[in-house]
C-alpha cells in the first residue's frame, strides 16, 4: 500500500494535481462509507481539483492586477458615500458596464471613496474571472515613456488594450507636457468603445486643460473617455475629515 501511495504522490506531482494529492485518501474513505462507485469517487476528485484551480486563478488575477491594497464592496458604507455613488453602487456591482465596454468616471474631491470603489469593483471583476489592471496615471505615463525608449511600445499597447478592465487612478494629480499627453491619449484610445476603463479624478472636466495644457487635446480626451460612460459625482466630505472630526469629538 505504501508503494501505491508513493506512486500516486509521484504522478500527481508530475501532473500538477495538488488538490488531488492532498485529498485522494480522505475522499476514498468517504466514498467507501457512502458506497460511492469508482466513477463517483473519481468525479469528486476532479471537481475538487477544478474548484481549487479556479480559486487559485482568481487569486493570481488579483495579484497580477497590482492593486495597491485590497478593498471590497461589502466594506463600503453606503450612507457615507456621496449621493451619486450611493445611488449607483449596486448597479455598478453587477459589472454590466465592464461587459458592455463602458467607461466609469469617478470625479470629485479627495477622500470621498473614489479609489476604494475602483479597487473594490476591480477585485469583484477578478473574482468573476476577468483580467484587470490597476495603475496610476503618473505610473502609466512612465511605463509608456520607458517602452517608447526601449522600442517595446507596441507590446505594451497590445497588452493594455486586452484587459477587460483597466483602473487609472490619480487622473489630474500631476500635469505633463504635450508629448506625454498625446501618448496618454493614444494609449487610452486603444480601449475606447471596446473595453472598460475606470478613471478616478479630483478635477472637473472643465479643469482638465490644466493637466494637458492644450484645449484641442483636452476636448478630444474628454470626448473619448466620456462617450457612453457612467459619470459619478464624488464630491462630498472627505472620510479622513470625518474621522478627524470623530477624534476631536471624543
Amino acid at each position: 500500500m505504501e508503494k501505491l501511495h508513493q506512486k500516486v504522490d509521484y504522478y500527481s506531482r508530475q501532473l500538477r494535481l495538488p488538490a488531488f494529492r492532498k485529498s485522494y485518501v480522505e475522499l476514498a474513505k468517504q466514498a467507501a462509507q457512502q458506497q460511492l462507485s469508482s466513477e463517483e469517487y473519481l468525479l469528486n476528485l476532479m471537481v475538487l481539483e477544478y474548484d481549487q484551480r479556479v480559486q487559485n486563478r482568481k487569486i493570481q488575477r488579483i495579484r497580477r492586477a497590482a492593486f495597491p491594497y485590497k478593498k471590497y464592496l461589502h466594506e463600503l458604507i453606503k450612507e457615507e458615500l456621496p449621493q451619486g455613488a450611493a445611488d449607483k453602487i449596486d448597479m455598478l456591482a453587477r459589472l454590466d458596464f465592464i461587459k458592455d465596454g463602458q467607461n466609469l468616471i469617478l470625479a470629485g474631491n479627495p477622500g470621498t471613496g473614489k479609489t476604494h470603489i475602483a479597487i473594490a469593483l476591480g477585485i469583484k471583476a477578478c473574482m468573476e474571472d476577468l483580467n484587470v489592471l490597476f495603475t496610476t496615471i503618473p505610473r502609466l505615463i512612465t511605463q509608456i515613456n520607458e517602452s517608447r525608449s526601449a522600442k517595446t511600445l507596441r507590446t505594451l499597447e497590445s497588452r493594455f488594450e486586452k484587459y477587460d478592465l483597466v483602473i487609472c487612478d490619480e487622473f489630474g494629480y500631476i500635469s505633463f507636457d504635450k508629448q506625454a499627453a498625446e501618448l496618454l491619449f493614444t494609449h487610452l484610445s486603444l480601449r475606447a468603445g471596446r473595453k472598460s476603463t475606470i478613471i478616478t479624478t479630483n478635477l472637473a472636466f472643465d479643469r482638465w486643460k490644466e493637466i494637458f495644457g492644450d484645449e484641442v487635446l483636452t476636448a478630444a480626451m474628454v470626448d473619448r473617455l466620456t462617450h457612453k460612460a457612467i459619470l459619478i459625482n464624488m464630491n462630498g466630505t472627505s472620510f479622513r475629515v470625518k474621522e478627524s472630526e470623530k477624534l476631536v469629538l471624543k
